[in-house]
């Protein structure tokens, strides 16, 4: 499997790339998002990669970042959702923003997209919104928009939810323990918050 690639940039079309990696042309599926923030052919590219085997043929999407990759996997696990179709997701709408719009199940953010409807918005708020929890732009904790205090709670209720617990739980445990430790080291707020869970 082809997991990340790393060379000179050919071609760029809004929707895919070829990446020349010593000599290889290598064919590569893109969302607008990673698309943007490339250099003009001619220059050096790095993109993760998905490698997706079908019968009939061997395609390569690639991403800027992580976090792009990391919720098109998710995406492609959801009924209903192909490769294509969370490729035009991503291109619909800020990696960021789609995540806070799945956390939230937020279905009128969600039938904004190009390609979604109603049924499958939901089902992207059902099956996707603790999966979507674990996931943090790779820049939050250095953005001012964000604060420690959110930066902790994000950790804590990802922390509660790879535990196990289910997201209402967590966050009514999580709200007691940031009361009793306001802007206390991750560890003690988790060790509050589970103490809280096992009442």
């Amino acid at each position: 499997m082809i997991a990340h690639l790393r060379g000179q940039l050919l071609e760029k079309h809004p929707n895919r790339v070829i990446v020349d990696v010593q000599g290889i042309g290598y064919d590569v599926h893109v969302p607008l998002s990673t698309f943007y923030e490339m250099a003009e052919p001619g220059g050096a590219i790095a993109l993760r990669i998905h490698t997706h085997v079908r019968e009939d043929a061997l395609v390569l999407y690639g991403f800027g970042t992580m976090l792009e990759l990391q919720i098109f996997e998710r995406l492609i696990s959801v009924s209903g959702i192909g490769p294509k179709l969370a490729l035009a997701v991503l291109s619909g709408i800020e990696p960021d923003e789609l995540v806070a719009a799945i956390r939230q199940a937020n279905v009128t953010r969600l039938t904004g997209i190009p390609g979604i409807g109603k049924k499958i918005a939901e089902r992207l708020g059902l099956e996707l919104k603790d999966k979507m929890a674990a996931l943090v732009p790779a820049d939050t904790a250095a953005s001012p928009a964000a604060s420690a205090g959110e930066t902790l709670r994000i950790d804590v209720l990802s922390a509660l939810i790879n535990l196990g617990y289910h997201r209402p739980l967590a966050e009514r445990a999580l709200d007691a323990a940031l009361k009793a430790v306001p802007n206390g080291p991750f560890e003690p707020t988790l060790k509050y918050a589970l103490r809280e869970l096992s009442k």
